[in-house]
């Protein structure tokens, strides 16, 4: 991986299903019961920076108010997490977000070559009455063709200073935060 001026974390969630007999108190659907454990995992150290943990039924874009964000670090997100109105507070604060995505922008393409597997690299304001005041400023959309998957990735991000392939690059990274709770699910 490239080396960044600043910490690099993937954030995501996952539920640890309980038993509804003994955990009462953790009910989530009619015969279950579990709480989500939301885990901000540094990349480079391997190692989880924060953990909140909410009832099941809470939606993974809820907590992104409690993470502790820091400047000039990047965030790895997935789709679950669009708060426009947060991602607008972490590039406020001079943080990276980069959620994956799966919405319509309105586009503007930037005039260069693009890298091989990079489909498109453009600037884009985001539409919908809430969307575009909760974060005003232009973010870019990048499409991305992973060719071991073989399927297409959109992504957003305000980090407008490096390549189009870095942050591909950086997105590969969340699913190291998926190996760390499939690790915590078997030892739990």
């Amino acid at each position: 991986m490239f080396r960044l001026c600043g910490n690099v974390y993937a954030f995501n969630s996952t539920n640890i299903n309980l038993c509804l007999s003994v955990f009462w108190w953790a009910r989530f659907r009619k015969k279950k019961g579990g709480i989500k454990v939301h885990t901000l995992y540094d990349v480079e150290t391997q190692i989880p920076a924060f953990f909140h943990i909410t009832e099941a039924s809470i939606h993974d874009s809820k907590v992104m108010i409690e993470v502790p964000y820091e400047p000039g670090s990047y965030y790895l997100f997935d789709r679950g997490y669009n708060n426009f109105k947060i991602l607008y507070q972490i590039h406020q604060i001079g943080a990276y977000a980069l959620p994956d995505q799966k919405r319509t922008f309105n586009t503007n393409p930037w005039k260069h070559r693009l890298p091989k597997n990079v489909l498109s690299d453009a600037r884009v304001l985001l539409t919908g009455f809430y969307p575009k005041q909760y974060y005003p400023e232009p973010l870019r959309l990048i499409k991305y063709w992973d060719k071991e998957q073989t399927r297409e990735f959109t992504f957003i991000a305000n980090a407008m200073h490096i390549s189009a392939l870095q942050v591909a690059e950086l997105y590969k990274n969340r699913w190291q935060a998926e190996l760390f709770f499939k690790w915590l699910k078997q030892h739990f």
